[in-house]
């Protein structure tokens, strides 16, 4: 039958032969496909490119050769960056016959962190740093100190455009880069401050005592200084646990950070953990200072370490009872804040972005360390033990009243895959990527929305009371939420423990509430839920926000379905003067049931016309702090945030 098929095929045109086989020089294959060493060419490869250059920098701060690292943006678009370290040798390379600067950038895979004494240590996102860089650069210029020579270079788009030149001698040491990202290939080229502060505080922590400077010169304050940060941790990793649980505004369970280190040979891992009383996690890992996000085989150490000596600990001193079971991993890390760092020289990564450390030895070595002195420090510090067991054994108690609050939901048919709410309309197509679930606020626009939908591929369900705060409560009371019950009925994947994406039954899960305060609260509270109990739901891109318009303009006097919308200020004054600016009249929605479903479906649910907003998680740990921050206990790190940030606020209905 196959052999039938192909012999039924029409020939192909043209001639594949060795003639078609493309081979691109030197760095053309980059700037042909960038995406395939940098990621993308969006924003995140945009930063991308300043962090390969720091993180060379930060190789030789590893190496103990440099102490200062100076990141600037400058009003031309460039960037810079500076460090006080050794400069790259500048000889002629005995292969290349070019200088060896020369060869850095612009040949892939030069470096000093392939085999030799030149790095024992080396991250590099992708291994390719510099030469990746001054490809996908309109241009690049360097300025480097060496060995008592000063020398310098120009490129083009990755082309000599001013040849290599000895400047003579010099008293300085360490290497300049400046460079400006070629528009030819990126979508947008503006470097975004906020993003880049980020990850070189991140960079500051995982290397303490390490000076990082970031100073922005394209436009300068209101008093006409320039905003610089200027960041340096000696307590490193242990000052980077402090920032993360200062960020929560969350009680400590134990004053100090828990710091463990081991070196053999050529291994180094520290961990720093610190318990705080939220109900969530944070744990990062990171190996050659790369964020690890996937977790790998440190991960997978530490946390079978922690399991099993904050069991052992409970067992050896009675706080766990002969007829307790054991505590679990979800148990031990509730409230934990803890950052683990290895550094190897041969690290093994899987995936293309380096997300996951997969050398083995590394979960025996990270497991013997937590095991050894997490130990010790619990046996000297009984009163932190204590603490930390009764914050695991109130995660414990709760895990089982969540079981038990399950089962009794269950016992009522309210968590079986055939129990839908009763509120559902739901839609006929049965393919998960087809389907679209709009949570409406309110009965009257969850009517609208049920007349006015495609019911082939659009279920909606209204929502039901108030929506619980899931950020100051455990899971058993989610389960017992009239708000939230409905919503983990209609989407069949469960949560927690129990959540599996692939029983998902609807691949858009669109919010849609009113554009005001009580429209923005529910949003935050249901992409609270969605965080904390659906995580990978947010991560996996399901989460949407509806956006209906604020504006409905219209000619006075004119007939019914000539009116046009506006989702923003702006929108409506450019219309209005479209119109003529005479005897029209722009009345603003007070909500979404305002609209028939003639009007609700033309301008917020049909995909020809509407706008729907994807829901991204950028930065896990950004998120999680926010989540705290707005919807936590602590009301005054809230009225900070609210103050600072008022200027921002759009379309508020006052």
């Amino acid at each position: 039958m196959e052999q039938e098929e192909r012999a039924g095929q029409q020939p192909i045109e043209g001639v594949y032969d060795e003639s078609q086989i493309q081979v691109l020089e030197g760095l053309e294959a980059v700037r042909k496909r960038p995406g395939m060493y940098i990621g993308s060419t969006s924003a995140r490869g945009l930063h991308h490119l300043v962090y390969e250059i720091v993180d060379n920098s930060i190789d030789e701060a590893l190496a103990g050769r440099c102490d200062r690292i100076e990141v600037t943006l400058l009003p031309d678009g460039s960037v810079s960056v500076q460090d006080d370290g050794r400069g790259i040798p500048s000889g002629i390379h005995p292969k290349m016959g070019i200088p060896t600067l020369e060869v850095v950038y612009t040949v892939l895979h030069a470096g000093g962190k392939f085999g030799g004494e030149g790095y024992k240590y080396s991250g590099g996102l992708h291994g390719v740093g510099a030469s990746v860089v001054n490809a996908l650069s309109e241009w690049l210029e360097i300025d480097n100190c060496h060995e008592g020579r000063r020398y310098t270079e120009r490129f083009e788009r990755g082309h000599v455009a001013r040849p290599f030149r000895d400047e003579g001698p010099t008293d300085r040491h360490g290497l300049y880069v400046r460079f400006k990202p070629d528009p030819l290939i990126f979508e947008e080229t503006v470097f975004d401050y906020e993003v880049l502060l980020k990850r070189l505080r991140e960079q500051a922590f995982l290397n303490g005592g390490v000076n990082i400077s970031l100073r922005d010169e394209r436009e300068p304050q209101e008093d006409g200084s320039y905003r610089e940060d200027d960041l340096m941790y000696e307590g490193g990793i242990r000052s980077f646990v402090e920032h993360i649980n200062a960020q929560k505004h969350c009680e400590l369970i134990h004053p100090d950070v828990i710091y463990m280190k081991a070196e053999t040979g050529d291994q180094i891992a520290e961990v720093a953990m610190q318990y705080n009383d939220s109900y969530n996690e944070v744990l990062l890992t990171f190996a050659n200072n790369i964020n690890t996000v996937e977790g790998g085989t440190h991960e997978i150490g530490f946390k079978t370490a922690l399991t099993k000596v904050l069991n052992d600990y409970g067992r050896k001193y009675g706080i766990l009872k002969d007829s307790d079971k054991n505590l679990g991993g979800d148990d031990v890390r509730e409230g934990l804040s803890a950052v683990v760092s290895v550094k190897l020289t041969e690290a093994q990564f899987e995936g293309q972005t380096k997300g996951k450390l997969g050398n083995s030895e590394m979960r025996t070595f990270v497991y013997n360390l937590v095991t050894e002195k997490l130990s010790e420090y619990l046996e000297e510090n009984p009163s932190v033990g204590k603490a930390i067991l009764e914050k695991s054994l109130a995660a414990f108690r709760a895990r089982e009243a969540a079981r038990k609050a399950r089962e009794a939901t269950r016992r009522k048919g309210l968590l079986e895959g055939s129990t839908l709410p009763g509120k559902l309309a739901d839609c006929q197509e049965k393919n998960a990527e087809l389907t679209e679930l709009y949570l409406v606020e309110g009965d009257s626009a969850g009517g609208s929305a049920k007349q006015g939908r495609n019911s082939r591929f659009q279920a909606i369900l209204p929502l039901r009371g108030k929506v619980l705060n899931v950020e100051k409560t455990r899971l058993d009371k989610v389960y017992s939420n009239l708000s939230l019950i409905p919503i983990i009925q209609a989407l069949g994947c469960g949560i927690g423990e129990e959540f599996d994406p692939a029983k998902l039954r609807y691949g858009k899960i669109i919010i849609m509430a009113d554009a005001d305060v009580d429209g923005s609260h529910i949003r935050i509270l249901l992409l609270t839920f969605f965080f904390r109990h659906m995580r990978r739901l947010v991560e996996d891109g399901h989460i949407y926000f509806a956006q209906p318009p604020l504006y409905k303009i219209y000619r006075k006097g004119s007939k019914y379905g000539s009116e046009r919308y506006a989702y923003s200020d702006e929108q409506r004054d450019a219309i209005i003067a479209e119109m003529g600016g005479t005897n029209i009249e722009a009345e603003r929605y007070k909500g979404l049931g305002e609209m028939d479903p003639e009007q609700l479906w033309e301008t917020t649910m049909d995909p020809a016309c509407r706008t729907i907003l994807r829901v991204t998680i950028e930065d896990a740990v950004a998120c999680d702090e926010l989540f705290s921050l707005l919807m936590g206990d602590k009301v005054e790190p809230r009225r900070q945030f609210i103050e600072q940030n008022a200027k921002f606020a759009e379309n508020l209905d006052i």
